[in-house]
């Protein structure tokens, strides 16, 4: 053990470079509006431009754009059945039951983390409202017979690219395949607004509903003045500036975030790439014996390691956890969200309909899978060094 080791899953994910950008911004913003502003708009424009979209709209976190999503798509389709991952953020199926819909899990394929194609069509049926699909960590989990078939019986997909800026299908970003697509800018991800999402969709309506929503439900908000004259016109008693449509939310974001949000946009790319890099040499320095190595890394953009143990052997993940523990490397247990969520409180009256041995892929990386942190800055030798760490442990 090497007393001066650390390995942090995040390092340094706010630069200088940001700060003074935030400072230079926090000098010349001379009529000191801070709530939402330019800056706000401006960084949903050149997100949407990065991401190959029309409409973005930015929110407090990755969080409420689920929460958005979910609602725009009961107001336009009604509620029903929408089918999850069980590997996921808590707030992405928080979302779905909050908004009145039941959840439909599929389980994980273990080459990508995301959601089974074949698992996801056997689940399709005449109450299925949508697919709400997670990207896990950097993974895609589109194929093109998923996207043929939801188009054809006529289902909406919603993406969940909280954990996956820049990954690719076929070349095209993933976030801009469905009707609309979810990220998140916290502290750990690909970028960072230190608090911060996007709402992100191709469809004009879709658009300002969402920004109706994130506001109070307040018709003002939209960006459409034929909408709010229609609006005015329908309502003569109400006061212009206060027609509530719906009983929404305040998630907006700040100038702050935005000002943040638009210095790290310019290096996403770059540091991207430095990832993947990354994660290339992660997967052919980690002994291929004891862990997972085989993943579907076309059009992939890492998060972080995924660390997956090939045994079901908890003599063996106490010797790994005793081993990270040991040498500062900093890890989490069950990738994204902890594991599979239908093992949690909050889930217990879906549990019986959803049988635990039908989810043996999510299941095993509930027990047995990590994830550890990749970062722009970390270099060959350190990742390295962290394989020649987990490669020397002697399990049985």
């Amino acid at each position: 053990m090497n007393k001066n080791f650390n390995h942090p899953l995040m390092y340094n994910n706010i630069t200088s470079k940001d700060v003074s950008n935030l400072i230079h911004f926090l000098k010349n913003n001379k009529k000191r509006i801070f709530t939402q502003s330019v800056k706000v708009r401006e960084f949903e424009s050149k997100w949407s431009k990065w991401l190959g979209v029309k409409y973005s709209v930015f929110v407090n976190s990755g969080s409420s754009a689920n929460l958005l999503s979910m609602l725009a798509v009961k107001i336009l389709y009604g509620t029903g059945e929408i089918i999850v991952p069980p590997l996921t953020w808590v707030s992405d199926i928080a979302a779905v039951i909050q908004n009145g819909f039941k959840p439909v899990f599929a389980d994980i394929n273990p080459k990508t983390l995301c959601m089974d194609e074949k698992e996801i069509i056997k689940r399709i049926n005449n109450r299925t409202k949508a697919v709400f699909i997670t990207h896990v960590q950097g993974f895609n989990g589109l194929t093109s017979r998923l996207l043929k078939i939801l188009k054809k019986k006529k289902i909406t997909l919603v993406e969940d690219v909280c954990e996956s800026h820049g990954a690719k299908f076929k070349g095209k970003k993933l976030g801009s395949f469905g009707l609309m697509s979810n990220f998140s800018f916290y502290y750990a991800h690909h970028m960072t607004t230190i608090e911060g999402g996007m709402v992100c969709t191709n469809d004009k309506k879709v658009y300002e509903l969402i920004r109706i929503l994130r506001s109070h439900g307040m018709a003002r908000e939209s960006g459409s003045q034929n909408f709010k004259k229609n609006i005015i016109k329908k309502y003569p008693l109400l006061s212009p500036q206060f027609i509530f449509l719906y009983p929404a939310y305040n998630l907006r974001n700040n100038e702050i975030s935005a000002t943040i949000g638009l210095s790290q946009l310019k290096d996403l790319d770059r540091n991207n790439k430095k990832r993947n890099e990354n994660l290339k040499v992660f997967l052919n320095n980690i002994d291929k014996k004891h862990y997972r190595f085989d993943y579907y890394l076309n059009g992939c953009s890492n998060y972080a390691f995924p660390l997956v143990l090939k045994k079901r052997n908890f003599k063996n993940r106490s010797l790994l956890e005793q081993t990270m523990f040991k040498n500062k490397i900093e890890f989490r247990r069950g990738n994204a969200g902890g594991g599979n969520q239908l093992r949690q409180p909050y889930l217990k009256k879906y549990l019986r309909e959803n049988k635990l041995k039908n989810f043996n892929e999510v299941d095993h990386i509930h027990f047995f899978g990590y994830y550890i942190g990749n970062y722009p800055s970390l270099t060959k030798s350190k990742i390295k060094r962290i394989c020649n760490i987990l490669n020397h442990i002697k399990y049985e």
